[in-house]
């Protein structure tokens, strides 16, 4: 183990402090989305294997990753930006997934070309403003 402490210090003293900055940010990140995912139980615990689930724990990861978003706008990188918006895109859908277990992602299918028009029939239904702007809000498009 003594033969690994220099070689990752030689790496170390061989990057420049912005990429040493860089790559703290990117560990950070990678640290709170991970934390996120395990307390939504999207990922074991490393040491036990258990599955854990709690919603509330993971919220509070994914806001402290927006408010990094926030706070740092305008002074990331481009990689730095790409990689905190993905982890916020990727943990967002997954928490929705673990909030609403019983709507599973709807995924394209050959047998859903025949519902589709009853839906569309019933969506032309007077609805109330309320429910129009959550369609809205939470439908897919891609």
């Amino acid at each position: 183990m003594m033969s690994e402490r220099p070689s990752s210090e030689g790496v170390a003293e061989s990057m420049t402090q912005p990429e040493v900055m860089s790559a703290l940010f990117a560990q950070l990140v990678i640290q709170q989305s991970n934390m996120a995912m395990m307390l939504m139980g999207k990922v074991a615990h490393p040491q036990t294997g258990q599955v854990h689930k709690d919603i509330e724990s993971a919220r509070l990861f994914i806001d402290q990753l927006e408010m990094l978003e926030a706070k740092t706008k305008g002074n990331l990188s481009k990689e730095e930006s790409a990689l905190l918006k993905h982890s916020l895109m990727t943990l967002r859908l997954a928490f929705v997934d673990a909030v609403e277990p019983g709507k599973p992602l709807e995924a394209p299918s050959t047998g859903a070309s025949s519902s589709q028009p009853e839906q569309q029939s019933e969506n032309t239904n007077p609805a109330s403003p309320a429910d129009e702007e959550h369609r809205k809000k939470f439908s897919k498009k891609y």
